[in-house]
């Protein structure tokens, strides 16, 4: 199969009123930058991957700015064509695939938690040098500590600092429309663990997101299908903990660390909150590996 140029299997989908998905990968036996191990296409494109903008009138909040220049590209001219003059993007966290596109919108505000900002900044060589390579990393232009209030036109927007997936995380809450945008906090078909020594504090944000008031949840992460249909329930957390509790239990049982991800979480996935995905079996390994190894040191 030819590979495709970046970009150009983009879906845009509308999920919720005032919300743009900008959704891509989860083609069956497409890559899209190398047959060779990258994070694009192993760690986003494979997987599938959606960022986000609100909208209402002339402004816009881009929630991630995607997986490539290209991908940012198509974000911004859709936006524009939209008729939107005025746009601020928020980054949910320092990872690849979800700043990659940042140089598209240097002339915009940048907002970061002050987490994210110094994980970008303590690790801009090893971006510019990745593969693919991050050049010129765009940082964020604005910081901000453990919550921020924003509107968008007149839709009130929410930014609450989380440590899940990664230390520097940031969910956007619409509080009026009942949706979290929940970038990489959760992922369908299973979380990606980045940081397994921290596992247990994850666990707690965890606890601490699932108290707030909202109904329906937006990954960045998950099923095309899902995400177009609104997303997903509040159940989705509840699989979250349970994989992660599970994970953690592996330090305790061997014959359950050699589990597949199919037998691994055949129970959370009873439950239809997140569906068996069958590239995630190569997330599940790493995350097993990872946690066992982080209980050896």
């Amino acid at each position: 199969m030819t590979k495709p140029s970046l970009g150009s299997t983009m879906r845009l989908v509308r999920p919720a009123p005032n919300v743009l998905g900008f959704y891509d990968g989860r083609i069956e036996g497409v890559r899209i930058w190398s047959h060779e191990p990258n994070w694009l296409d192993d760690g986003a494109y494979t997987l599938g991957i959606c960022t986000y903008a609100i909208v209402d009138g002339s402004q816009a909040l881009v929630y991630d700015t995607h997986i490539s220049l290209p991908h940012a590209r198509f974000i911004r001219k859709t936006l524009e064509e939209m008729g939107v003059t005025s746009m601020r993007v928020v980054l949910s966290h320092w990872h690849d695939d979800h700043i990659a596109g940042n140089e598209v919108f240097k002339d915009c505000e940048i907002i970061a938690n002050r987490l994210t900002a110094l994980a970008l900044e303590r690790s801009r060589a090893d971006i510019e040098g990745g593969n693919p390579p991050i050049k010129p990393l765009v940082l964020p232009n604005r910081v901000f500590d453990n919550s921020l209030s924003l509107t968008v036109g007149a839709v009130p927007i929410e930014l609450h600092q989380v440590e899940i997936h990664s230390h520097d995380g940031t969910v956007l809450l619409m509080p009026d429309a009942g949706l979290l945008l929940a970038g990489d906090t959760l992922e369908d078909s299973v979380t990606y663990v980045s940081e397994p020594e921290r596992l247990s504090e994850h666990l707690v944000d965890l606890g601490r997101m699932s108290s707030w008031q909202f109904d329906r949840i937006l990954p960045n992460h998950g099923s095309f299908e899902a995400i177009e249909a609104g997303g997903y329930d509040r159940s989705f957390i509840d699989a979250t903990e349970a994989y992660v509790r599970k994970l953690l239990a592996c330090r305790q049982d061997p014959d359950l660390a050699k589990q597949d991800l199919r037998t691994f979480g055949a129970e959370i996935f009873a439950t239809t909150a997140t569906e068996y995905f069958a590239p995630y079996e190569a997330v599940h390994r790493r995350n097993v590996e990872a946690v066992l190894a982080a209980n050896n040191k």
